[in-house]
């Protein structure tokens, strides 16, 4: 099994920070005042006062020493402990401490007990005996204190400890007496990192008591000179350095030693948090080449989880691999972690005899937090040329000479528009130390990398794509609303956009304003084909009306934004809940979308999360007729007129989750009324209602054994309309093994049942019943195997029999194959369904409705990755769907997409990119070149080319098949930008 130090020093390290502010310290004159002063303000704005928790304290005396044990009547939350001048204080928020005894109680361990109320919490303090330092235990309603001597420890009053000596790769086992003792509490507010917690009272998952030096908080030192990040750690500085060290591996093993010590040392001046580690292993299996930023998890990697807030809602996810390449991102309370983000920051690593060395420095105007402020600048320009396919002859004009006269193939042919350039401005400003202004220009947000090639055939509802532009992935976490009711990618292409963002005490906040030009900028190309529809339209009436159509849309639509508005305010409540409301607002032309709602979310206790979410939705929305109003006699003249409609919608979820260590419980239920609208987000279904049902076990984790692992999944889920009819149910299970050797195996199977109605698809279905049914059962594996540093793949494969066809077709490949659909060409062909004979009505098999019908499918999905060297790394991955129908025995649609992604990174910050998607359904090739150089966020050169075009496709102007390739377009771009950044103070 390959080592583990780096994950293990990367989930202690979290677990460090994460813990920390319940621990952090601060002296008795600051926390009674800071109560008080809350008290006072209470009292003063009239509010009703609170009840307050009643606690109880006992002693005892343990084998170890004395134990103390504070009994509440309720959950005891935002519970605080420090040291200072020989006492140990404890905190405990919204509680009467006068019921405790004062004054008399002693025991082995401390001398004197004192408990008061401080405003409306309960401050209890105790007088430590030399040598002793307490141990802290916290579980629901109960505080146990365990007073203990440490041998060779100094008293907790006394002052600062030096680091502990670097470990050596001989070290057998992590030993309790080598970290740094608990140093005495400061007060220095001038670093975000001033206090750093070094862990909570016990390791996570098993409980298991940790250290007493890893129980209370650690202070850390300003450097006196800041030390060079070259990735060597052989200045004296860094002796300076608080000291991380004897982590507990939690995967594959639970709270174990680890294989190999690992060791972290943090220091910070006044403008930067510098960080450090040696990680000790057989260099000849360290994993370590040069990816892209934020693609370094498959290498060894150290991090850290830093919550500058200290409120355990949000933290920075921050990694390295033992080259410095970076990976950041944010990590929320729900668990999720997206590394969308990017954060600016100096790292640097190197290869040891022993492991390796990475050296960090963060600016602290990089980060979100209570002291600071920034701003910064980013002018960018984009030079394209881009050439298409278009249209090679003019339209050929309906009338009474064309009739029986075959229209001309128009083969097409390839044009080269003048080279643009677009010059666009981002700007950042902090208003406060933690609320930031964004501000966007004609900002160039085209992609340099397009989305990823999927299958879109038979597919019924909307196919969701991530945000990928860095204007709006910074605080994005702070929108995010279960409901989705929030999707930046609704904002297409914004002439300007204004973000207000960031935090203050318990509030968040977010505002997005933007003017958005995607709505009214029809193309050159689209405007030709809409003429082209009115020149070659047969009808002179039907003539008339488009031709007030396309007036209309160059009169009142062609050239108009939307503007787009979106509020997001959250509260934090108690330790690790929240409350908050949103809105949103969607305006272009006649269509207005608002939306508003309220959420919040509880941790019920440390394993326990409920969430809860209601939305509504109002759209006013006109459809633009044209009518004829000339008098009888008159020539006819078309006039637009607007039927507008008012609708509202509900939207809900809920969910409750229970994660413990070897069994997790998971429900919720959610809906969306028939009228809910969200423009400003994504909305995959409307009209529904679900029910999801979800429990997990996992075994032991055995890091030495061939089975590490065996993990058992059950998910049951059931929908129904808002009328209450069924939409379909399903059940299935999941069976994962992780092997030795990083290989992983899942096996899964699920049934069900699936209803469809015509009034979902906009019609009728063909027949009399308008209504589809079908039983489903699926039955699929995956498997993930790393072989070596060069080689890993995987596989998955599939299958699902009582799968629907849409009956959408799947473009000229594959036409609709639904019984209904087959009939219908069989009568065009015979020349049933048209006729010169007056008064001739087609019969109903020319109409080939709707008609849903089950089948099988199959599915493949596997990846293959190659790194011969550190710098190249090729990667291979081939996507197969097929469905065919049982009622007819044809394809509906069978769709292969390969692609090839190859990077050669010359260094961290240049890199040189290629990619091929074949789709084999849309006969597309598309070929992506880039060149990029990327020294920070917000600086960055790139030159690309991209090309688009169709292999033996379809000609998308007169349908024929076209053998060889032909190039329907082609980009070449250069995009760069530069980041201009100060801070006051500077």
């Amino acid at each position: 099994m390959k080592k583990v130090s780096p994950a293990a020093a990367l989930l202690a390290f979290a677990l460090m920070i994460s813990l920390g502010p319940a621990w952090r310290e601060a002296s008795a004159q600051q926390v009674a005042s800071a109560r008080t002063n809350v008290s006072n303000r209470d009292a003063a704005a009239g509010r009703v006062a609170r009840l307050l928790k009643r606690m109880t304290l006992s002693t005892a005396e343990t084998a170890e020493g004395s134990r103390v044990r504070i009994t509440s009547d309720a959950a005891l939350e935002g519970v605080e402990t420090f040291t200072e001048g020989g006492r140990f204080f404890v905190l405990v928020p919204e509680a009467d401490g006068s019921v405790l005894a004062a004054g008399g109680t002693a025991a082995r361990g401390f001398s004197r007990v004192e408990a008061g109320r401080r405003g409306g919490d309960a401050l209890i303090a105790f007088t430590l005996a030399p040598g002793v330092t307490p141990r802290v235990r916290a579980s629901f309603n109960r505080l146990e204190i365990l007073f203990a001597a440490q041998s060779g420890q100094q008293p907790t009053s006394g002052g600062d400890t030096s680091p502990t000596p670097t470990p050596t790769p001989s070290a057998a086992s992590p030993s309790a007496n080598d970290a740094s003792t608990n140093p005495a509490a400061s007060a220095n507010p001038s670093a975000a990192a001033g206090n750093a917690a070094a862990g909570g009272a016990k390791a996570p998952g098993r409980g298991v008591p940790v250290p007493p030096e890893k129980a209370n908080p650690v202070r850390i030192p300003r450097f006196d000179k800041p030390p060079t990040v070259d990735g060597k750690l052989d200045e004296e500085v860094w002796q300076q350095a608080a000291v991380f060290k004897d982590f507990y591996q939690t995967d594959p093993g639970d709270n174990i030693a680890p294989s190999q010590p690992t060791e972290a040392r943090m220091g910070y001046d006044s403008k930067t948090l510098y960080i450090a580690f040696r990680a000790y292993d057989d260099p000849t299996k360290v994993r370590a080449t040069v990816p892209k930023r934020d693609q370094i998890f498959d290498d060894d990697f150290v991090g850290v989880f830093l919550d500058t807030f200290n409120d355990q809602r949000k933290a920075y996810a921050l990694f390295w691999n033992p080259h410095g390449v970076q990976a950041d991102g944010i990590k929320t309370g729900d668990g999720n972690e997206d590394y969308s983000p990017d954060i600016v920051m100096e790292s640097k690593g190197s290869l040891t005899s022993d492991g390796y060395v990475v050296e960090i420095a963060i600016p602290f105007k990089s980060l979100r937090y209570e002291a600071g402020k920034d701003k910064q600048l980013i002018p960018s320009l984009t030079v394209s040329q881009t050439g298409r396919r278009v249209r090679a002859f003019p339209p050929q004009p309906a009338g009474p000479g064309s009739r029986g006269v075959a229209p001309v193939a128009d083969p097409g042919r390839f044009i080269n528009p003048p080279i643009e350039a677009d010059i666009g401005l981002t700007a950042k400003y902090s208003l406060t130390p933690t609320i930031t202004l964004d501000f966007a220009y004609n900002p160039d947000f085209a992609q340099v990398e397009a989305d990823a090639t999927v299958i879109t055939a038979n597919q019924r509802f909307p196919i969701f794509f991530e945000e990928k532009r860095p204007f709006f992935l910074e605080g994005k976490d702070i929108f995010s609303t279960s409901n989705s009711v929030v999707h930046t990618r609704a904002i297409i292409d914004p002439d300007f956009a204004a973000k207000l963002t960031g935090k203050r005490g318990r509030n968040t906040l977010g505002l997005i304003l933007a003017s958005d030009a995607a709505p009214g900028n029809f193309g050159e190309d689209e405007l030709d084909e809409r003429q082209r529809d009115i020149v070659t339209e047969a009808d002179p009436d039907e003539r008339l009306r488009k031709r007030a159509a396309f007036t209309d849309l160059v009169d009142n639509l062609l050239g108009r934004n939307a503007l787009v508005g979106v509020m997001r305010f959250k509260r934090d409540v108690g330790r690790e809940s929240s409350l908050g409301f949103f809105g949103t607002t969607y305006n272009f032309a006649e269509r207005h979308n608002h939306v508003l709602g309220f959420d919040g979310r509880f941790k019920l206790n440390p394993i326990t999360v409920a969430a809860f979410e209601v939305v509504g939705t109002t759209l006013k929305d006109c459809d633009r007729d044209f009518v004829n109003t000339a008098a009888a006699g008159q020539p006819k003249a078309y006039e637009l007129q607007l039927g507008c409609s008012n609708r509202k919608g509900l939207a809900y979820s809920g969910s409750y989750d229970l994660t413990g260590r070897h069994w997790g419980w998971y429900v919720s239920g959610e809906g969306r009324s028939r009228d809910y609208r969200a423009d400003v987000g994504f909305t995959r279904r409307t009209d529904t209602n679900s029910l999801f049902n979800f429990i997990r076990w996992q075994s032991e984790s055995k890091p030495k054994a061939k089975l590490i692992q065996m993990r058992i999944e059950n998910f049951t889920g059931l929908d129904y309309d808002w009328r209450g009819r069924s939409q379909g149910w399903y059940d299935g299970g999941n069976y994962g093994f992780t092997f030795a050797g990083q290989t992983y195996l899942r096996l899964g199977t699920n049934f069900g049942y699936t209803r469809l109605f015509a009034d979902e698809f906009g019609g009728r279905f063909a027949g009399e019943d308008q209504e589809r049914q079908a039983r489903h059962r699926t039955v699929f594996f995956v498997f993930e195997k790393t072989f070596s540093k060069k080689y890993s793949g995987f596989v998955f494969m599939g299958t699902q029999r009582g799968q629907f066809d849409f009956d959408f077709g799947a473009g000229p490949r594959f036409p609709r194959v639904s019984l209904s659909a087959v009939q219908a060409r069989e009568a065009r062909a015979a020349g049933r369904c048209e006729s010169e004979a007056p008064n001739f009505v087609a019969p109903p098999v020319c109409a080939g409705l709707h008609d849903p019908g089950a089948g099988k499918t199959f599915d493949v999905e596997a990846g293959f990755t190659y790194q011969p060297t550190s710098a190249l790394r090729a990667q291979l991955s081939y996507n197969k769907s097929r469905l065919t129908r049982y009622d007819t025995g044809l394809v509906a649609f069978n769709d292969n997409i390969f692609v090839l992604r190859t990077t050669y990174q010359f260094t961290r910050f240049l890199a040189l990119r290629g990619r091929v998607d074949y789709a084999t359904l849309a006969s597309q090739v598309r070929g992506q070149f880039l060149f990029g150089w990327t020294p920070n966020p917000g600086t960055a050169l790139y030159v690309g080319y991209n090309d688009d075009l169709n292999r033996h496709g379809f000609n998308p102007f007169n349908g024929n098949l076209e053998p060889g390739f032909r190039r329907n377009g082609r980009t070449f771009f250069i995009k760069m930008s530069y980041l201009i950044r100060r801070s006051f103070g500077e």
